[in-house]
């Protein structure tokens, strides 16, 4: 089997807990570090699927490696590649499939409970689940590409999550694990705790890192039903 390419765009936001999905699932990977200036793969049909992580920048950045980003999501859309975005990962599908991505009305930070649309294709993505627990941390969001169908949502933001048939695309992020949490709490702590005083939409640190052993392995069952429909579209 071709390995799934998984792309970071920070070093502080790795695959995370889809990479220990894949491994559990004996599913081979490679990393391609765009953060260390990795060169963007032109073929995407040199892989079995593509799954975009998060990052700090936004996709209107003028950053080298945005326009073949795009190029290659569009082109394994073209090819019938599954591709799987995470918040900056989500935002660079729906821009490359026509989208806009612009700044949400707040910053989300922290836990969240994200709601399935009342559609068929939320439940067969979602498992049947009406709400979930969530992660987030972005300040901007995307629109719903054509012919996608949003399948989530939150108070917060209404487009958390999108599908085209077999391509995913997610404003909030289901791959956390421990350790990618508290970096984050630990790198944004100040600028995090100041935001929570002005706004619902952010938790202080103390409230992210709360019960966080119970919150990561219901996050992690989410991620892993998500996963788990995605993974029956790779390729060959």
């Amino acid at each position: 089997m071709k390995p799934v390419a998984i792309f970071r765009h920070s070093p502080t936001e790795g695959p995370g807990y889809c990479a220990t999905y894949l491994d559990g699932k004996q599913i081979p990977w490679t990393q391609v570090a765009l953060d260390l200036g990795e060169p963007v793969p032109r073929d995407p049909r040199s892989y079995s699927g593509l799954v975009l992580m998060g990052g700090p920048m936004s996709v209107n950045d003028e950053l080298p490696w945005i326009p073949p980003v795009l190029d290659l999501i569009r082109a394994a859309v073209g090819a019938d590649v599954p591709v799987l975005g995470h918040c900056l990962g989500g935002q660079l599908m729906s821009k490359a499939l026509g989208g806009t991505v612009g700044r949400n009305p707040v910053k989300e930070i922290g836990w969240g409970e994200v709601t399935a649309a009342d559609h068929p294709l939320a439940q067969h993505w979602l498992g049947g689940m009406r709400k979930f627990l969530s992660f987030h941390w972005h300040g901007e969001t995307f629109s719903i590409p054509a012919g996608a169908t949003c399948i989530a949502s939150s108070a917060w933001c209404p487009n958390q999550a999108f599908v085209l048939g077999r391509h995913l695309g997610m404003q909030c992020h289901v791959e956390m694990t421990h350790e990618l949490i508290r970096a984050w709490c630990e790198d944004w702590e100040a600028e995090v705790a100041s935001l929570s005083t002005r706004t619902a939409s952010v938790q202080p640190p103390g409230e992210i890192l709360r019960d966080l052993d119970a919150r990561v392995a219901e996050l992690n069952a989410v991620a892993a039903k998500l996963y788990d429909r995605w993974i029956e579209g790779l390729a060959d």
